[in-house]
């Protein structure tokens, strides 16, 4: 289970279903202005009392990974259109 509670596995089984709807929630938070998170810190090494020691992290509901992803995949895409003969990993 991830931060927002849903389960990966009824995403994939829903997926049809939410293409639609959560392409319009993508397009409308893209649109507003005001972008909020939750900050999480997370101890990395050395003293805990030390708060240079600490990394922030926010995490990200499922479907704001599978927006990430598309981000990702689309601007690769079209940087491998552009740049003519950008490889793959």
């Amino acid at each position: 289970m991830v931060p927002d509670r849903m389960y990966t596995q009824v995403l994939r089984q829903l997926a049809d279903a939410f293409a639609k709807p959560v392409s319009i929630i993508f397009e409308r938070l893209q649109q507003s202005v005001q972008k909020k998170a939750n900050v999480t810190p997370i101890f990395k090494k050395g003293k805990k009392e030390d708060l240079g020691n600490y990394r922030q992290v926010s995490p990200i509901s499922i479907p704001g990974k599978v927006m990430e992803q598309l981000i990702l995949e689309t601007i690769y895409t079209h940087m491998k259109v552009k740049k003519g003969g950008l490889t793959e990993n």
